[in-house]
């Protein structure tokens, strides 16, 4: 069996390999986006074909859509050669059950992919007459954070956008410049409203990306590319919104177990690529089950009816409290925990930490008794349903192949959001004492002893890539297992530092207690384990 408009015409034995195929004329489908595109995407990865194009798919099988969306790529241009245009844009959907069982289907509301690339002048040139039509109603994207970046660290524009501000928006690189250009385009040919919505897993992502897009209309207006009317468009949001929104569904590389289902059932060429931007990516994607996207409801040109899908369409303050929900209590703080003391107590896998004791009772103490009190209610979803699912099903997954290496990346800038948020708001609450807390202090201990590289079993350990880590392992030197007063001064001026906990530790009075218990975990191997079953047995 292939994955194809002519392989799915076998139905039986896409029916006997337990795969569900759509429930629509995919022609047609493909000849409406075509007349008549509403929706472009940028970002043609895992996320988008798992998750954000099964939402168009579900409003097509219902009969409430006629066309597809145009799935773009700015930066990985192998991904549209040998991932969408062998396989008519389909994709093979294989969510995973924590009991171990899939669910299949073939994913096919891609009407096509495109290189969006100046060496690709024809799918530019597509792009460019889809922003013209007037009914293309929104632009999406899950291109990550760095993707709308402009700046390097030092707030300085990287040598390729400066290029792009020079060159204009005929010869552009960049995908912000790219996007700004086919804006530019649009306005035009009759400035048609329209909704520029990113998609991707960061905080007031639609501000982040209307700065962006903003920045490099001003820089063109400076050197004389667009006119004063161009930028005043962009800048009306009754003409170009910018919607916030907050998504939350696991989507983790190609599984080999996957793969092998899928093979053993009879699909074909299921295996694997690595692009040239060493992107590992399948036919299929396999993915959690749960799946949240919450959206701010400002689309000049009319939109797809996505509520119908799932989506929860609201404003813009719910879709920040939704994310401060899952950031600060929900679920990311979990995540930064499990992730320190997995490393020190040896775990490659967030499931397999979820069958130790110690570790589901210290997240479940983080989440329910310390971060429930405080918990922001966005009302469209009930925090305690969520962490209950979050702890009892999507942690514990087997199937989703999450490392607590890869989470403890950049811990140092998690911290402020993950932690820091909830003491805060203990300090803000007259009936609540700050000095109360224990668990998220013993996260935030198990942190600072991960600091120092070495496991609980006392061996050399390598630490997740952090842009803090040489000067907190610099202000931690000379620190040393199976010496706790080595610890003597070291601590203070890190956790004074509010930049690293949102609140200075000493002045809150939490300080002694984390000190306190990071000496327990230096008592010597061992230690990390003994101090855990200590505080969460109390």
């Amino acid at each position: 069996m292939k994955l194809c408009y002519e392989g799915l015409k076998d139905h039986a034995a896409w029916e006997q390999a337990a795969v569900r195929l759509p429930a629509f004329d995919w022609k047609a489908m493909v000849a409406e986006t075509e007349a008549n595109p509403t929706w472009v995407h940028f970002g043609a990865g895992n996320i988008f074909r798992g998750f954000i194009a099964r939402l168009q798919q579900s409003l097509l099988e219902q009969g409430l859509v006629k066309g597809g969306i145009v799935a773009a790529d700015t930066f990985d241009y192998d991904i549209i050669d040998k991932i969408y245009t062998p396989f008519d844009s389909m994709t093979l959907m294989v969510s995973l059950k924590p009991d171990g069982s899939m669910e299949k289907e073939v994913v096919a509301s891609i009407a096509e992919g495109l290189r969006a690339g100046t060496a690709y002048p024809e799918d530019l040139e597509r792009l460019r007459t889809i922003f013209r039509s007037p009914s293309l109603q929104m632009v999406s994207f899950t291109i990550t954070e760095k993707g709308y970046a402009l700046t390097n660290m030092e707030g300085k524009f990287f040598p390729f956008v400066e290029a792009d501000f020079a060159n204009g928006p005929a010869n552009c690189s960049h995908a912000m410049s790219l996007v700004t250009s086919l804006l530019l385009e649009r306005y035009r040919a009759g400035a048609t409203p329209i909704a520029v919505v990113s998609m991707d897993n960061c905080s007031h992502n639609g501000e982040k990306l209307r700065s962006s897009v903003v920045t490099v209309a001003h820089h063109w207006l400076d050197n004389g590319f667009v006119d004063d009317g161009f930028v005043a468009w962009l800048e009306d949001e009754s003409k170009v919104s910018f919607p916030w929104s907050m998504i939350d569904k696991i989507t983790p590389r190609p599984a080999k177990v996957v793969e092998e289902s899928l093979e053993a059932a009879g699909i074909e060429d299921m295996a694997p690529i690595v692009t040239s931007k060493n992107t590992f990516i399948a036919p299929f994607v396999n993915a959690e089950i749960p799946q949240y996207l919450v959206v701010e409801d400002r689309f000049p040109n009319g939109r797809p009816p996505l509520e119908k899908a799932g989506v929860y369409m609201t404003d813009r303050n719910t879709v920040n409290d939704t994310e401060r929900m899952k950031v600060t209590t929900c679920l990311n703080p979990l995540h930064t925990a499990l992730a320190v003391y997995g490393c020190l107590l040896g775990y490659t896998s967030i499931a397999a930490e979820m069958k130790d004791p110690e570790l589901k009772a210290l997240v479940e103490r983080i989440g329910y008794d310390e971060g429930m009190p405080v918990v922001v209610d966005p009302k469209i979803l009930n925090p305690m349903d969520f962490i209950r699912e979050v702890v009892e099903q999507r942690l514990p997954n087997p199937f989703i192949p999450d490392a607590p290496q890869r989470i403890a990346t950049d811990t140092s800038q998690k911290v402020p959001i993950r932690f820091g948020e909830t003491i805060k708001s203990y300090v803000a609450r007259p009936d609540l004492d700050v000095k109360s807390l224990t668990f998220i202090p013993l996260a935030i201990a198990g942190w600072l002893r991960y600091l120092l590289a070495v496991d609980d079993a006392g061996k050399p350990m390598e630490c997740s890539s952090d842009p803090m880590l040489a000067t907190l392992q610099g202000q931690l030197s000379g620190v040393t297992l199976g010496d706790p007063d080595s610890l003597d001064g070291k601590l203070t001026p890190i956790l004074s530092n509010p930049v690293l906990f949102g609140s200075d530790l000493v002045e809150l009075g939490l300080a002694d207690k984390i000190e306190g218990m990071v000496r327990e975990e230096l008592a010597g191997p061992g230690a990390v384990r003994a101090t855990l079953k200590r505080y969460l047995n109390h």
